[in-house]
């Protein structure tokens, strides 16, 4: 009589190939994570810069104020006064922009948050209101914008 199942030899082989297939995977599938949260950081930066621009339409300047204090644009802020984006992926700030005042120029800067941290190829990204976009990693702003 003849036995049914597996062969240890044959699991072995088996275990295996899906090893060697989640090695290939994983790291793609951490990528696309990576990505999808920029994605995120993204939108609050635009959000927050159509903000800044109805602020300055009304009062003539920017304002560095996200939350919602006296010139603040009424976001929840935190202590510091960073906005975290929709899925709390970046911590956005206001500052003016270099050599220049907040009056005319506003500077957001999205740092990565949690896991989004250990976004090596983009890491900060910023957006001022003249349209300059710039990123602090390995990578290019074409690539991460």
């Amino acid at each position: 009589m003849r036995q049914k199942g597996f062969s240890l030899i044959e699991l072995m082989v088996v275990v295996a190939i899906v090893g060697i297939i989640a090695a290939i995977a994983y790291p793609s599938y951490e990528q696309y994570v990576l990505r999808s949260g920029r994605a995120d950081g993204k939108a609050k930066l635009m959000e927050m810069l159509q903000a800044q621009e109805r602020y300055f339409s009304q009062n003539q300047t920017y304002t560095a104020t996200l939350g919602t204090g006296n010139g603040g644009l009424g976001y929840t802020a935190d202590a510091n006064g960073a906005v975290a984006s929709q899925s709390g992926k970046y911590n956005i700030t206001a500052a003016a922009c270099t050599g220049k005042t907040i009056g005319n120029c506003v500077n957001l800067t999205a740092t990565p948050a949690g896991g989004q941290a250990n976004d090596s190829e983009c890491g900060t990204l910023t957006l001022d209101s003249t349209g300059v976009r710039t990123e602090s990693g390995s990578g290019t702003v074409a690539t991460c914008w």
